[in-house]
């Protein structure tokens, strides 16, 4: 049976989505071709109607675990944001969480495609923080970008360091109740966004 456009594009998609999680759950290299196509209910052999590679995947599902990471909290203020990014739930649930903190280190090892689609959803999240608070990117002063951008470092360098221990040690909690305090200690009274 022939497979309509809207078809094809519909499965791309969905292979995209699953891969973005499954990368995120497991690492770029913790997930083959076979076993992605299998989770996405398709066979092996159609993997290659639809990308060229496994990198050209990993930075099309890396646009898209980006572009819903920032969705998923786009309506929060920055205290809301650091109390549930440096949440242990976010932390056990990577599949679902953070593209940034579950795929940084991996990515820095990647193609410049998929360091750029992280470069990309970087800049999208610094550009959605400004448009929350009435301000386009471009009016930004350096002193309130450097500070975006060390929230953003410290809060994805938190859950990253939280992860590497193991689940139930003492210290991947005191990871993040420390660095929330912190940063929420350091927040404008003010900053409502």
């Amino acid at each position: 049976m022939k497979v309509t456009k809207a078809q094809a594009q519909a499965n791309r998609a969905h292979i995209v989505e699953t891969a973005s999680t499954l990368f995120r759950e497991r690492g770029y290299d913790g997930v083959g071709v076979a076993d992605l196509m299998a989770a996405a209910g398709f066979t092996h052999g159609g993997f290659y109607k639809h990308f060229g590679s496994k990198a050209d995947l990993m930075a099309e599902a890396a646009a898209c675990g980006l572009t819903s990471s920032a969705a998923a909290v786009a309506d929060l203020d920055v205290q809301a944001f650091v109390s549930e990014y440096l949440s242990r739930a976010h932390r056990d649930g990577p599949g679902q969480g953070c593209t940034l903190a579950a795929l940084c280190t991996d990515a820095a090892r990647q193609t410049d495609a998929v360091k750029a689609a992280f470069a990309a959803g970087i800049e999208a999240r610094l550009a959605t923080r400004a448009t929350q608070e009435g301000q386009a990117q471009r009016d930004l002063d350096d002193a309130t970008r450097a500070r975006r951008i060390a929230l953003m470092a410290q809060a994805v360098g938190a859950l990253v360091l939280s992860r590497s221990c193991p689940d139930e040690s003492p210290l991947a909690d005191e990871i993040l109740d420390a660095c929330r305090a912190d940063l929420l200690a350091r927040l404008p009274a003010a900053s409502s966004r």
